[in-house]
């Protein structure tokens, strides 16, 4: 925090409403239930990260969330689905920075951004199952699951979605990365 200058914050603020953007275009994949939605939000968190480091990518993670809590708003005012949001995108992004700072190259980002998806997938499965599925029972007087169906639901729908996120992520955000790797490492070259 103390190495980033004004125009770090305002990048930070900028990949946010970027993020918040492309976090109210999101879409279900149809054989999954339609609460679990696809959206690209963690790609500019993802930059943030590789051009101002972790706290940057976690900053646009929650500032994207915060935006999308008090201007869309979320089911009887609890913010249950912003925090495994902001889950989501940081198990992400941290395990996919540390491995591309370790082996900067595209092989090295490859490799990062596949861990972040195992990451991702394996940490919102025991999120859901201790955390985010017992908080939509309390919170949202959803009807409470049994632990066989909880299992049931994270086996069948939550694991198997976040993975096919993180495929989806990885692909478009390699896709920027190819283009951008030269200026990404200029912007970070910079700040060092």
């Amino acid at each position: 925090m103390k190495n980033m200058n004004v125009s770090a914050f305002a990048a930070i603020g900028l990949f946010s409403a970027i993020a918040y953007l492309l976090m109210l275009l999101n879409f279900p994949i149809p054989p999954f239930p339609p609460f679990l939605l696809v959206d690209f939000s963690d790609v500019p968190a993802l930059v943030a990260a590789l051009m101002y480091g972790p706290i940057a990518g976690m900053l646009v993670e929650l500032l994207k969330n915060v935006l999308n809590y008090f201007l869309v708003g979320s089911a009887a005012g609890v913010p249950v689905g912003h925090f495994a949001n902001f889950m989501a995108g940081i198990t992400f992004i941290l395990p996919t920075y540390y491995i591309y700072r370790k082996a900067a190259s595209k092989q090295g980002m490859v490799i990062g951004l596949v861990a972040g998806t195992i990451v991702m997938a394996t940490a919102m499965s025991v999120l859901n199952y201790y955390i985010f599925l017992p908080a939509y029972t309390i919170f949202l007087g959803s009807p409470a699951m049994s632990a066989p169906e909880a299992k049931a639901l994270i086996v069948s729908a939550i694991l198997p979605f976040n993975a096919l996120k993180g495929v989806f992520i990885t692909v478009v955000f390699m896709l920027l990365f190819l283009r951008l790797r030269p200026w990404l490492h200029k912007r970070a070259a910079s700040r060092i």
